[in-house]
C-alpha cells in the first residue's frame, strides 16, 4: 500500500511513543533520514481532522502512547540543516512550520525550532520567541538552551501539552565538542549523553538521528571514531526503538532505495521485529512495503 505521506507499514510506529520513550533513527551515507524525520513531524503536528485516518492500533508493540489526535507540541532541535530546510520538506507535506509555531496566526505554539549549526559559525543576532540558536559546542550550554525551548512549549496553555523532543544529527555535536583530556581520554561522548538524559526528563518523548556507517561504528582508529562508536551503541542500549535504514545489500535499484529495519530494546522484550523496502519517490512521496511485494 502506498501513502504520499504515512506509510501504512509505519503508521504504528510513527504515532505519539510512550512517556519516556526513546527512539533512535540511524542512516548511513545514501540513506538519509531526512524523509522518516519529516513524517513524524507530520504525524505529530498536521491537525487532527487530517490525521483522523492514523490508525491507534498497535502492531507487535510498535507505536505507542495516543495517536495522532493528541495535542502534542515538537521541539525539533538541528545540528546539521538550517530551518529554510524543514520549512520546505514539511511545506511539501502540507505542514506550514511557522503557523505550527505560532508565527502567522494568534493560536498557541505547536512547534519551536534550535538551530545546532549556523549559530556555532555565524552571528544569527536575536533568537526570536520560538526559534533560537545554539553559539556554543559545550553539552551543558547546549542542554540549556534546548532546555529553556522545552519549558517554554511546555508552558503554554494547554495545561497537558506533551512535547516530543527531536534531535536531528547529534552525532554532529559529539565531533564539533571533542577535546581531549589531561590523560588523553575524551569525554565529549559522556557529557552529550547526560545532556539527553536531563532533556529527556523534559520531554514526553524524544527522538535523536545518528549517523552509523561502518568506519564510524567497526573500526574505531581515531578519537573520532571511538567517541562516535560509544555515543552511538550507548544511545542504541538505551533506545525503546530503533530504526535503522540502509541500503540494499545487493546494491541500487531503481523502485527501491533502501531497507528500513525496527527493532525494539527497553522493556519490549517480547515484541517482533521488522525488516521493510522502502523508495522514496522523486516528488517526496514514500512507499514502504515488505520484500516479494
Amino acid at each position: 500500500m502506498t501513502s504520499k505521506i504515512i506509510p501504512h507499514l509505519l503508521e504504528p510506529y510513527l504515532s505519539l511513543p510512550e512517556e519516556g520513550a526513546l527512539i533512535v533513527l540511524t542512516s548511513i551515507l545514501g540513506a538519509s533520514t531526512n524523509w522518516l524525520v519529516w513524517r513524524y513531524l507530520h504525524s505529530f503536528l498536521k491537525p487532527a481532522a487530517a490525521s483522523s485516518s492514523s490508525t491507534n492500533s498497535q502492531l507487535d508493540g510498535g507505536g505507542g502512547g495516543g495517536g495522532g489526535n493528541e495535542e502534542v507540541s515538537v521541539l525539533l532541535v538541528s545540528f546539521l540543516r538550517d530551518f529554510v530546510f524543514y520549512r520546505e520538506g514539511m511545506g511539501r507535506l502540507g505542514v506550514d512550520l511557522e503557523v505550527a509555531a505560532g508565527g502567522r496566526r494568534n493560536q498557541g505554539a505547536k512547534f519551536g525550532f534550535v538551530d545546532g549549526l549556523t549559530g556555532l559559525f555565524v552571528d544569527e543576532g536575536e533568537d526570536q520567541k520560538w526559534k533560537r540558536s545554539i553559539r556554543s559546542s559545550d553539552a551543558r550550554e547546549v542542554g540549556k538552551v534546548v532546555g529553556e525551548a522545552l519549558d517554554q512549549l511546555s508552558n503554554g496553555p494547554e495545561a497537558k501539552k506533551k512535547v516530543v523532543l527531536v534531535l536531528d544529527g547529534l552525532d554532529f555535536l559529539v565531533a564539533a565538542a571533542g577535546s581531549a583530556e589531561e590523560d588523553g581520554s575524551d569525554k565529549t561522548g559522556e557529557a552529550v549523553r547526560e545532556m539527553v538524559m536531563d532533556l529527556r526528563e523534559k520531554s514526553h518523548a524524544t527522538i535523536i538521528t545518528l549517523a552509523a556507517d561502518d568506519p564510524l561504528i567497526k573500526e574505531q582508529v581515531t578519537p573520532l571514531e571511538t567517541n562516535h562508536a560509544w555515543f552511538a551503541l550507548s544511545l542504541a542500549h538505551d533506545a525503546d526503538t530503533i530504526l535503522s535504514l540502509r541500503l540494499l545489500d545487493t546494491g541500487t535499484a531503481k523502485d527501491v532505495s533502501g531497507v528500513v529495519r525496527i527493532t525494539h530494546g527497553g522493556q519490549n522484550f517480547d515484541t517482533k521485529d521488522h525488516e521493510y523496502l522502502y523508495h522514496v519517490g522523486g516528488d517526496g512521496g514514500v512507499r514502504v512495503f515488505e520484500r516479494g511485494q
